[in-house]
């Protein structure tokens, strides 16, 4: 193949990627679509376009929860159904400095590059993965939907668009029942699953139905990862503290921590 053949199939295949651009773009738009091009780069909202037309998801309503590192939107699948669009925001200059500790050093990635774009993708996956194992455990999690890039799709934990409330707001009538239901939650999750949650605390537990649904999976590492003992200690000690604080239960971490592991 000659220097003009190689030159024009180039552009040909140019033309057929503007091609699928533009046919993406012609889908319905809404206001809400509107308000998300004005928060996401072209290649997020190229992936949310493309989970539109495969029929993942019917239609993206507003935002729940708006964090640094990523956003929350309430949406509807194809068949109605509600649910949970987590798109991690890729222009965060905190993520590479703040997630890296909880990506090296898990067996599961390795030779990770380290651009921020790479890592907000392997984080979105690392979520939808450590979902799976947590739910296939029989911890009460959202249930893992569909990861493409930086958006993670799972189960709403809610009704109607508005999300259950947290740990931290609610008075709980049983609470003794609801912490021994954590516990086995993180007992499961450790030895069935092989995780640590990494980041447990009444901010990452919602309350719904009167049952305890542990969410925010992406820093969760490999009970093989070389801090995930002092990550769970840390974990018993953060849940423990809100739960003498809040229901003076008398706790005891080395024993917990005991418990978890044995």
């Amino acid at each position: 193949m000659d220097i003009v053949e190689e030159d024009h199939l180039k552009k040909l295949r140019l033309r057929e990627r503007r091609y699928e651009i533009d046919q993406l773009m012609k889908v319905k738009r809404s206001e809400e679509m509107e308000a998300l091009e004005e928060v996401f780069d072209k290649q997020t909202l190229m992936t949310i376009y493309g989970m539109m037309n495969k029929g993942v998801i019917g239609r993206i309503f507003g935002v729940v929860k708006a964090g640094k590192e990523a956003r929350i939107y309430w949406a509807k699948g194809q068949g109605g159904e509600d649910i949970a669009a987590k798109i991690y925001l890729t222009s965060t200059a905190e993520f590479r400095k703040g997630r890296l500790k909880y990506i090296e050093g898990d067996p599961r990635f390795k030779a990770v590059k380290r651009s921020t774009r790479a890592l907000v993708s392997i984080w979105a996956q690392k979520e939808f993965k450590n979902l799976e194992l947590a739910h296939s455990a029989g911890v009460r999690v959202p249930k893992p939907i569909h990861v493409e890039g930086n958006v993670l799709l799972m189960e709403f934990i809610g009704d109607g668009g508005v999300p259950a409330p947290l740990l931290k707001d609610v008075i709980l009538r049983a609470p003794v029942r609801v912490y021994k239901k954590l516990i086995a939650y993180m007992r499961s999750l450790y030895r069935g699953a092989g995780l640590v949650h990494g980041d447990m605390s009444e901010y990452n537990v919602m309350i719904w139905k009167g049952e305890p649904v542990i969410f925010d999976l992406s820093q969760a590492v490999a009970k093989e990862h070389p801090m995930a003992e002092s990550f769970l200690k840390r974990d018993i000690s953060i849940l423990n503290n809100y739960f003498r604080r809040a229901y003076l239960l008398e706790l005891n971490d080395e024993e917990v921590f005991k418990r978890i592991v044995s």
